[in-house]
This record gives C-alpha cells, sequence and structure tokens, in this order.
C-alpha cells in the first residue's frame, strides 16, 4: 500500500505484462497508474492523484476523498439500546463508545498479523480523545 495526499495506492505484479499497475482504492472515481520500478510505481502514483485533483478542480467538481470518517450502521434495536445505556453510564457520547469499540476490534483482529518472534508492536488504530467544555458540557470535536 502507498499513501499520498490521504489517498491510497495498492500495487499488483502483472506476471504477463511484467509491470506493476496499481489503482487507487477507497473512492468511486477510477485512478490508475503503471511502472516497471517501484521509483516509477511511486512517481506514477503520486502524478496520478495529482492529475486526478487537477482534473477535478478543471471540472469544478469535489474530489472523492477516502474515509472521511463517517459511516451508516446498522444494528438491532437491543444493541443499539445496549451500547446507548453503556455511553450514558460512562459519561460519553454513543460516538465515542462505537469508535472505541471499533478501535479494540480492529486491534485485536490485527495484533496476530503484528505479532513478531520478538515483540508485539502496539495496534495503529486509535480512537480519537473528545475533550468536553465545562460551560455548556458540549463535546468539541
Amino acid at each position: 500500500m502507498m499513501e499520498y495526499k490521504g489517498y491510497v495506492g495498492e500495487v499488483k505484479f502483472d506476471d504477463e505484462a511484467r509491470i506493476l499497475h496499481g489503482e487507487v482504492i477507497g473512492i468511486r472515481d477510477v485512478v490508475t497508474f503503471e511502472g516497471e520500478s517501484v521509483a516509477e510505481i511511486d512517481r506514477a502514483f503520486r502524478e496520478s492523484v495529482d492529475d486526478y485533483l487537477d482534473f477535478c478542480r478543471q471540472r469544478g467538481e469535489d474530489p472523492d476523498r477516502p474515509c472521511s470518517g463517517k459511516f451508516v450502521v446498522r444494528v438491532s434495536p437491543d444493541l443499539h439500546r445496549r451500547l446507548s445505556m453503556q455511553a450514558s453510564a460512562e459519561h460519553k457520547s454513543l460516538n465515542t463508545v462505537v469508535e472505541q469499540c471499533l478501535a479494540r476490534q480492529v486491534c485485536e483482529e490485527s495484533s496476530a498479523t503484528m505479532t513478531t518472534s520478538r515483540q508485539t508492536r502496539r495496534c495503529p488504530v486509535r480512537a480519537r480523545k473528545r475533550r468536553t467544555t465545562k460551560q455548556t458540557g458540549r463535546r468539541r470535536k
């Protein structure tokens, strides 16, 4: 995986053509790139992202942005109630509780792949900390 300006590129090797081929993932638009070496594929990826952003700007369109941090999750009414009760008991928002649960789940699932023979690396996924203002009691981002 490669990352540039918030966009992620996935690269595969085409054995028939003997070339590296990549695609920007996590967006609806199709943005591809290719190269014959690591240096070429890296340069092509960056150029493709820049070209995509320029193309959108010229057309007056907003480019797709990967992973905005917002998505809809459908759960059973019982789970929704239990999560709401937990959030209330912990004096947290429902979003904070769900975010922490998801982060914990991702860390647990990835821990097996992150374990080496000598050490276990820390999980890179962390739930964001939110501060609460004292005057209003409202949460700030």
